[in-house]
């Protein structure tokens, strides 16, 4: 399973991106603790994300796409549900 950190600036002010946010749930599994920032976890390759994403956004917003490894560091401040998200999909 890949596991893909999704970050993304929005640009229009009070715009509908129910669709970029119904996409992101299209993965296996996700999380969205943070407030433009997924975890997908998602048999497809980044590619298909990358295209579903854009297909999903306006010209000028602006993301991107990490694809993360298992075992990598991390740290931050979040809630425990957060973290065992984390440790389920990367450890």
């Amino acid at each position: 399973m890949n596991i893909y950190l999704v970050s993304y600036d929005l640009l229009i002010p009070g715009k509908d991106y129910a669709t970029l946010y119904e996409g992101l749930k299209s993965a296996s599994s996700w999380w969205h603790y943070l407030e433009s920032l997924w975890l997908v976890a998602s048999e497809e390759p980044l590619e298909t994300w990358q295209t579903r994403i854009r297909s999903r956004i306006d010209e000028n917003d602006s993301f991107l796409i990490l694809k993360l490894a298992p075992g990598m560091p991390r740290n931050g401040w979040l809630p425990p549900k957060a973290w065992e998200w984390i440790r389920e999909h990367l450890d």
